[in-house]
């Protein structure tokens, strides 16, 4: 347990870089997408240079971050191997398996832009990023309360808060139509 503070110090570092990271390569993906309502030469520069950056993203930061988030958590859970026995660290590790699935379809659809297939809209984007969120937020109150949160209201005020963001991202949406953004 000695160095138990000290991993948990990095675990917290390197998931706030690996969520950063998740954060700005989906907002690439949208403007990625969008850049394919430019005329043809603006278009292909813009997406051209989207690929160079999503994919120093990626592989400088986001890919970086998250493989040390989960070095540091095992380290943390080898260190203190009875928080697997408790419901709130199961069910924070069910949230955390579920980023790591988002992790990799992000990174799929990184692989698909960049060779050129747009399979999503940018307003779809737009709400697959929000989807970040919902485990940010479902992680973080799990890490921190602990067992003083039932674990069922948690799950079920963590849809009423993906329920909130939907629509807030749908007014966001007819602001930017109202706006000509």
């Amino acid at each position: 347990m000695e160095y138990y503070y000290h991993v948990l110090a990095l675990h917290i570092i390197f998931v706030v870089s690996w969520f950063a990271g998740l954060f700005y390569a989906v907002r690439l993906f949208i403007y990625h997408t969008e850049a394919n309502d430019r005329p043809e030469l603006e278009k292909q520069i813009l997406q051209k240079e989207f690929v160079k950056i999503e994919a120093r993203l990626w592989n400088i930061i986001t890919t970086p971050a998250m493989i040390l988030t989960v070095v540091a958590g095992i380290t943390m859970l080898t260190l203190n191997p009875g928080l697997l026995e408790v419901t709130w660290m199961q069910v924070k590790l069910t949230f955390v398996l579920l980023l790591l699935v988002y992790h990799f379809i992000c990174q799929n659809i990184m692989k698909q832009l960049r060779n050129h297939k747009f399979k999503f809209s940018s307003d779809q984007l737009r709400l697959w990023n929000e989807v970040a969120t919902l485990f940010l937020v479902a992680i973080v109150f799990m890490a921190i309360l602990k067992s003083g949160v039932n674990w069922i209201y948690g799950v079920l005020g963590f849809f009423l808060f993906a329920i909130l963001i939907m629509m807030a991202v749908k007014i966001y949406k007819r602001y930017r139509i109202k706006k000509g953004i």
